[in-house]
């Protein structure tokens, strides 16, 4: 197999280097992993062809054992040589124990045996073991290739230029050379190269690639765009914002890059095993063959055991099948819009025990609006419109709430004159002569007005007219459509504990924990007060169960790195949650925890069954080997098939 592919599979210092290839070489590397393996298999097809012939000269023709030897070396080398060149440079490197040297030892072993007096020559089988090892490679390339193009996709999102007005004239850069503040040009059908505010123009966006969502979201003037959305309907210019380094595409692939540098306990476990146990493995090999030897027993039976041992004891199903299901998971679970930013949390996002809920912005829109009128002298509409005109000029949430109710006001002419904030108050202003104040209920107090209190749950304000009560409006924080089904499929995952942390008021939390089916909540919480509530929730857990933290992570950041995983929801645009997090949901779906969770088993379960299934079928043939039961092509199944399955069964993590 033409081995300067990165399939290397090294069995002590074995450390896959995933998704490095940067963006210019992206392409190149595609079209060259697919012609070594192209090569490969015109070199298996050619070598079995040769093998076959070299099977049927020794049947038919009665050649002296070193004439055969030369016959079968011609395969032997076309198709080991990469291997042999492995072994030696291994040796040179001082790294001797790794799965070339393993393979080397034995097939060399196997083609001395025939010069042994009393011995069969076993040329078919040592052909083989090289044969069928190569087709092992082959498949670990596949698997690693689809493994790498499911990460790919998400280079599909990292744009290749960027189109940028300077000095009057459009000008076509790479995005690394446009500055913060410059204005850039983004046409139908581009993808938005860097994060910024749109100046001029309106479109749809799609952002598929970064969300896993379908829906194009609208943005026109003054709307945040991110890098990596496709842009679908108008032509927008856009100033920019971040540089290409510290844009949402450059983190996002960022850290899917990386991702496999934290492993996990079950990949750290097996880096460890390899290390001590394939020079284990080479002793006791050595052993049966001089032992039984030393005792009378025929020296090349002995030796055709121990080289069948070597073969079945190689470690290379466990060390490339299980970072495979965990690299597979990662890409898998990034096509749904959730970055999971190592493996070491896969193995955490499964034991979730317990899952912490940041309230305004991950269950709710953390969006005001008005969602009861109730007027004591005038008309509904009379009394949104009066609030609206004094809330104007207002930047408070409850001001826009207010404003977005009755859209109407800024046209219909009214006189708005003397507009006053007044302190933990609210608003007074002379509409069309009328002195209108819309405040709480210490405003109302102070002009006289005879305020009713509201039975609806959520921030009342008030209104007065010439110090005359005129009613109140209600205004609540709308909670998000996939709320209620998310927390039921968390717990039907089986998450034993639900807790809300809010800083809003108690009525308020208790009406959207009651609505959810959240059973423990705290409200009026400062910041510093969330990292004490996780603190004890995390004192309080069982054993061997993780706790997770879910936040909008705009001022989530301490809370969301304290946890034992920290999952930070529609991070499109918050720098400081895609840095805090240990898991970043793409949009705003609160559904997606519990697939995160799902995909986190799942993955486990499939480097698992790799690791038990490897192990059964290896201690089976090793002690029919030592019997003598087992042959040369069993030990060839029990490393090489045994490998290809769970390559073929790491794969299945990259599917949803």
């Amino acid at each position: 197999m033409a081995h300067n592919h990165h399939s290397h599979c090294d069995c002590c210092s074995h450390e896959h280097h995933h998704g490095h290839e940067h963006d210019h070489e992206h392409g190149h590397e595609h079209h060259h992993e697919h012609g070594s393996l192209k090569k490969s298999l015109i070199l298996i097809a050619v070598t079995a062809v040769l093998l076959a012939v070299a099977v049927f000269i020794e049947k038919t023709c009665n050649l002296p054992t070193w004439q055969l030897l030369l016959i079968y070396l011609v395969p032997y080398l076309l198709i080991g040589h990469e291997t042999l060149k492995e072994a030696v440079e291994g040796l040179a490197h001082g790294d001797a124990f790794n799965e070339h040297f393993l393979m080397a030892i034995a097939t060399i072993g196997a083609l001395c045996i025939g010069f042994l007096p009393g011995a069969e020559t076993q040329f078919p089988e040592a052909v083989f073991v090289m044969l069928f090892f190569q087709v092992g490679e082959l498949f670990e390339g596949y698997a690693e290739g689809k493994s790498r193009e499911s990460i790919a996709h998400l280079m599909d999102i990292r744009p290749d230029t960027a189109t940028v007005e300077r000095d009057g004239k459009l000008v076509t850069v790479s995005p690394g050379q446009v500055e913060v503040g410059e204005t850039i040009v983004v046409s139908p059908g581009e993808k938005v190269p860097l994060d910024g505010v749109v100046v001029e123009g309106s479109t749809a966006l799609n952002t598929v690639a970064l969300t896993g969502e379908s829906l194009p979201r609208d943005a026109g003037e003054g709307d945040e765009v991110i890098s990596g959305c496709v842009n679908l309907s108008g032509v927008i210019k856009v100033r920019t914002t971040k540089s290409f380094g510290e844009s949402t595409v450059s983190k996002i692939i960022d850290l899917v890059e990386h991702s496999s540098d934290k492993k996990s306990k079950t990949e750290a476990f097996i880096r460890r095993f390899a290390r001590i146990y394939t020079p284990i493995v080479v002793i006791a090999a050595v052993l049966l063959a001089v032992v039984p030897t030393c005792l009378g027993a025929e020296f090349h039976t002995w030796l055709y055991r121990a080289l069948m041992f070597l073969i079945v004891s190689c470690p290379c199903a466990l060390v490339i099948s299980v970072p495979l299901a965990f690299f597979g998971g990662i890409g898998g679970a990034s096509r749904q819009g959730i970055l999971i930013k190592g493996a070491s949390y896969m193995d955490v996002l499964a034991q979730v025990g317990t899952v912490v809920f940041d309230k305004t912005g991950t269950l709710t829109h953390g969006q005001f609006e008005v969602s009861a009128v109730h007027p004591s002298i005038c008309d509904e509409h009379q009394l949104l419109h009066l609030a609206a005109h004094v809330e104007h000029f207002s930047s408070h949430p409850i001001g826009i709430a207010l404003r977005d109710a009755f859209p109407d006001e800024a046209t219909d002419g009214c006189s708005v004159t003397s507009v006053e904030e007044i302190a933990g108050q609210g608003v007074r202003a002379t509409v069309e002569g009328k002195v209108v104040c819309v405040g709480n209920t210490r405003m109302m107090d102070a002009v006289g007005a005879q305020w009713k209190d509201c039975p609806h749950v959520g921030t009342i304000i008030h209104v007065a007219i010439d110090g005359d009560y005129a009613g109140h409006i209600v205004i609540n924080d709308k909670i998000k459509e996939e709320s209620e089904q998310a927390i039921a499929s968390l717990m039907a995952a089986g998450v034993e504990r639900i807790v809300m942390l809010t800083g809003d008021r108690d009525e308020v939390a208790q009406d959207v924990a009651v609505k959810l089916g959240i059973g423990e909540y705290y409200s009026q919480l400062l910041p510093a007060q969330k990292v004490e509530h996780v603190e004890r929730l995390l004192n309080e857990k069982a054993q061997g169960k993780a706790l997770a933290f879910v936040g909008d992570g705009i001022n989530d950041a301490p809370v969301l790195a304290r946890a034992d995983v920290g999952i930070a929801m529609g991070a499109l645009g918050s720098d400081a949650a895609i840095e805090a997090a240990d898991v970043v949901l793409m949009d705003d779906k609160p559904t997606k925890i519990a697939r995160a969770i799902a995909v986190a088993r799942r993955t486990l379960g499939i480097a698992r069954q790799n690791v038990w299934f490897a192990i059964a079928v290896k201690l089976a043939v090793l002690v029919l080997a030592t019997l003598g039961i087992a042959t040369m092509w069993m030990a060839v199944f029990a490393d090489v098939g045994v490998t290809v399955l769970a390559v073929l069964n790491s794969m299945r993590a990259l599917n949803k």
